[in-house]
């Protein structure tokens, strides 16, 4: 039986890592999904050779490697190319994380994953953990964060589902427009949550909202 898994996901610059880190902080093995995907296009890896063949040279920087600015502004304005990008990636993203949960020994694991639903990969999970905040906030931190112009900031959220869909996608929501202190206490209680769970049925526990309405 493969082990209880939390699909976490969120809009951009939502506050995942945050909520991620504070998980393994409680000893939750947690597998970023980005992480395996900068594996999987490493220099000589069939990944990248595809997508050179797909974009051109000019995907590459200088030392061979994807050039991840330059292609995030081209797939972000071109849905069709978004898509062509994901179709090379997306299945050895998913074989990844699979492989990862094979070789872990806990009460249960967590698959960090920014579009989640969007791929299809909320069926590898158990659960979902969307962290909710305003599109305002979502804006203002991209910006903040990554020095994001403000018409990219604005296709990137466009990229994914909208706020509302999302939330009603959820298995649990956590609210991320107050502290951090905060935030990671709501984390703590979603652990004791999925612990318990752990020991009887994962999937078919309650579902948290937290802060509760």
């Amino acid at each position: 039986m493969a082990l209880p898994t939390v699909g976490l996901t969120g809009g951009i610059a939502s506050g995942k890592s945050t909520v991620a880190r504070a998980f393994r902080g409680l000893g939750v093995p947690v597998c970023d999904a980005d992480q395996i995907a900068r594996q999987i296009v490493a220099p000589g890896s069939p990944a990248l050779e595809q997508i050179v063949q797909a974009f051109g040279p000019n995907a590459l920087t200088a030392d061979g490697e994807l050039d991840r600015p330059a292609m995030r502004k081209r797939v972000f304005a071109d849905p069709q190319l978004r898509q062509r990008l994901e179709q090379i990636t997306h299945p050895a993203i998913r074989e990844g994380l699979l492989r990862w949960r094979d070789g872990q020994d806990s009460a249960y694991c967590i698959f960090e994953v920014a579009i989640l639903f969007e791929s299809g990969m909320d069926r590898l999970v158990d659960r979902s953990l969307v962290i909710d905040v305003p599109e305002a906030l979502q804006l203002q931190r991209l910006q903040q964060r990554d020095g994001t112009d403000a018409g990219l900031a604005r296709q990137m959220l466009a990229s994914q589902l909208g706020r509302d869909e999302r939330k009603a996608r959820a298995t649990d929501l956590l609210h991320n427009d107050s502290s951090e202190a905060e935030l990671i206490s709501h984390v703590a209680s979603l652990h004791q949550h999925y612990l318990a769970a752990s020991t009887t049925d994962f999937r078919q526990a309650a579902a948290l909202r937290l802060p509760p309405p």
